[in-house]
């Protein structure tokens, strides 16, 4: 499965209309991409209300990505990075297993991330 993985900060660029990312969301959801929102992303940008119309918009393209699967996973990936940041670490871990590119507004911590998650997939890193 070939998919584009957004991060909270992606998130929050649609949310504000950025022309860039929306475009970037658009040719994802005409091609073959499936685009992924990691649930702990979707939380940290969700506070719900008519502000956030034009992400539930964006929303309507992607699918969910839950985190209970990956919990212990993530703990461990926090762990050997020494992170407390369970989010980036459930964003790295998705896009390591099916990403083929990861839009994040971090593109520092998740490279420091992913050269820790188990398996040789590296997704493309795109700054949004």
């Amino acid at each position: 499965m070939s998919a584009y993985v957004l991060d909270a900060g992606a998130l929050i660029a649609l949310e504000r209309n950025d022309r860039a990312m929306w475009a970037r969301l658009q040719v994802a959801a005409a091609s073959e991409l499936s685009l992924l929102v990691p649930s702990t992303a979707l939380a940290q940008a969700w506070r719900g209300g008519a502000s956030q119309a034009l992400l539930a918009r964006a929303l309507a393209y992607c699918d969910v990505a839950p985190f209970d699967p990956m919990a212990r996973d993530v703990g461990e990936l926090c762990g050997r990075v020494g992170t407390a940041d369970l989010c980036d670490a459930h964003v790295a871990l998705v896009a390591s297993r099916v990403g083929d590119w990861l839009c994040t507004s971090d593109p520092d911590d998740m490279v420091r991330l992913l050269a820790a998650c188990p398996g040789k997939r590296r997704p493309i890193i795109v700054r949004c």
